[in-house]
């Protein structure tokens, strides 16, 4: 992993030169749950300036980072956009500034100040897309089996990181191990631990212990539950456009 990244970060700034500003590894590889086979190499730049013929000075080093070395391309920012971007993304920015390693340059992630009542508007818009998707699913699915248990294995990583954000909505700190958390959403929004346990499980490798069926309706309640308790946190009717 790092050889990958130090030959990452030379051939970006042989590429990019003065122009590249700061190279920073955000992700598992940052918080130390990386796998080897199953884990990203995740990437953001900041450039000094951002035109189409910076980019494509870069275009060579991705396709090298995405083909050769199948990571996921770098996303590239200018530091005060970086800044200015985290009220539309504040779950990735909360996430990328606890969790980051500058690899080259500055530090662009320090300073971010994130707005936390737009935090939990993301948090509530995310778990209500992915309530929709799954009851979506079913209609699509009808019957299969096997479509039911690919959504549970797909969708099991990305709904950990909205219930560790739930807590963190309810401004509290989320625990780091995964049933840790589930367990607190259960006593923070009367949600069912274990209909959350089994999906991330079987996630994780192990076998379905009940249904498919069965644990996918458990899953589906589980974040309606959550859905509310969130809802509930700051009611529609408090919310005021404020005179400038």
């Amino acid at each position: 992993m790092e050889t990958k990244l130090e030959e990452l970060v030379s051939r970006l700034k042989e590429a990019a030169g003065k122009n590249l500003e700061s190279v920073v590894l955000y992700g598992s590889a940052a918080t130390g749950t990386f796998r080897p086979g199953a884990s990203d190499l995740n990437v953001l730049c900041t450039l000094v300036t951002i035109d189409v013929t910076e980019l494509q000075l870069l275009a060579p080093v991705v396709l090298w980072w995405t083909r050769e070395e199948k990571e996921p391309a770098p996303l590239f920012f200018l530091s005060e956009e970086l800044q200015r971007s985290t009220d539309v993304f504040p779950i990735e920015s909360i996430d990328i500034k606890q969790a980051h390693r500058v690899l080259y340059g500055k530090d662009p992630i320090v300073d971010l100040q994130i707005p936390m009542n737009l935090h939990r508007v993301q948090v509530e818009r995310e778990l209500r897309l992915l309530l929709l998707r799954l009851r979506q699913h079913v209609l699509h699915a009808g019957k299969n089996e096997i479509e039911y248990t690919t959504i549970l294995k797909k969708t099991a990583s990305s709904s950990l990181t909205l219930l560790r954000h739930t807590l963190i909505a309810f401004g509290e700190e989320p625990p780091a191990n995964a049933s840790a958390v589930f367990e607190r959403i259960a006593s923070v929004t009367g949600a069912d631990a274990t209909a959350f346990q089994a999906g991330y499980d079987f996630h994780e490798g192990q076998e379905l212990a009940q249904d498919s069926f069965v644990v996918y309706d458990q899953y589906i309640h589980a974040l309606e539950k959550v859905v509310n308790a969130l809802d509930r946190l700051v009611p529609k009717k408090e919310w005021k456009r404020v005179a400038q």
